[in-house]
């Protein structure tokens, strides 16, 4: 199934009995809104609320990390959702929050799993009806989890993966073992953030990036109206990121939530295969003797965090 869907298609589909829409939005760091309150303001009828945070480890003291499988299971089932439910997330506008629960469906085994690309705002200028007040509470479904990991990657992975720069060609290539050496890091922040001059937002949390990373803000992959860019423009950035056909990426961010962003757009050039870091920078930065290197460029300057 295509990862995205437009407001035109899923308008033509809205009634359809298999169909489950889901409000997936979230406040990203420096966005300063109420998620309840803004479904009750505005939501595609028929709507249910996705919330990340639920959909998270509560015992993890990293920020929405993902949860067990028994518990996304048991969450999902409480949401209506089933093997067979065709799964439409949307947000209402930043793009990021949709992205990561598609890669966390997906990641749980999720297969008929789409994003509205451009969300509400662009299901509102299609004109799709609008409905207001709190989700209804839908039958329980059936969904099994059957998880796919090898679409995530922890601390030890990247802890290998930064390590193991030094087995690449001079081309920067290298075939990946089984720990994810010879991956590409594709880091979805700021550009400032990525070089270390501007602050993170979670305190206590370094500045720079981990060595052997290549920046790509998750912006420029999205228009003015925050809808994907045609897949000829998205292989270019890739491309222009260092990203190759025969190398590997994981992607990474403040927290893996907008670095998902990175992660649909892989998928829509066709790509396979390539990870999220879950942990993210909020887990890299705040790890005692992890290397840091700050910089636009990699090797501007190395220290350890």
């Amino acid at each position: 199934m295509h990862p995205l869907i437009s407001p035109a298609e899923l308008l033509a589909c809205l009634d359809a009995p298999d169909l489950v829409t889901l409000d997936a939005t979230m406040a990203l760091p420096g966005e300063d809104f109420d998620p309840a309150q803004r479904f009750r303001q505005a939501h595609i009828p028929g709507a249910r609320a996705f919330d990340i945070e639920l959909f998270s480890d509560p015992d993890a003291t990293l920020p929405h990390m993902i949860p067990s499988q028994s518990r996304f299971g048991e969450l999902a089932r409480a949401l209506g959702l089933s093997d067979a439910s065709h799964i439409v997330f949307y947000d209402q506008g930043n793009a990021a929050s949709a992205a990561r629960a598609w890669w966390l469906a997906g990641l749980f085994g999720a297969d008929r799993v789409q994003v509205l690309d451009g969300g509400l705002p662009a299901w509102q200028r299609a004109g799709g009806p609008v409905g207001q007040g709190a989700p209804a509470t839908p039958s329980p479904g059936t969904f099994r989890p059957a998880p796919r990991f090898a679409r995530v990657r922890g601390l030890g992975d990247m802890r290998r993966i930064v390590a193991g720069r030094g087995a690449l060609d001079v081309a920067g290539h290298g075939a990946p073992d089984i720990a994810g050496r010879g991956a590409l890091i594709l880091d979805a922040r700021a550009a400032g953030r990525f070089a270390g001059t501007t602050p993170e937002p979670r305190p206590g949390v370094a500045s720079g990036h981990m060595p052997g990373a290549r920046n790509l803000p998750y912006g420029t992959l999205l228009d003015a109206d925050k809808a994907f860019l045609p897949v000829p423009e998205l292989r270019a950035r890739f491309a222009a990121a260092g990203v190759t056909d025969d190398r590997p990426v994981v992607t990474s961010c403040g927290s893996g939530v907008s670095a998902a962003v990175l992660s649909l757009g892989l998928a829509l050039c066709g790509r396979e295969g390539d990870a999220l870091y879950d942990g993210s920078w909020a887990e890299w930065g705040t790890t005692p003797g992890a290397p840091v290197e700050t910089g636009a460029e990699t090797g501007t300057e190395t220290r350890a965090a």
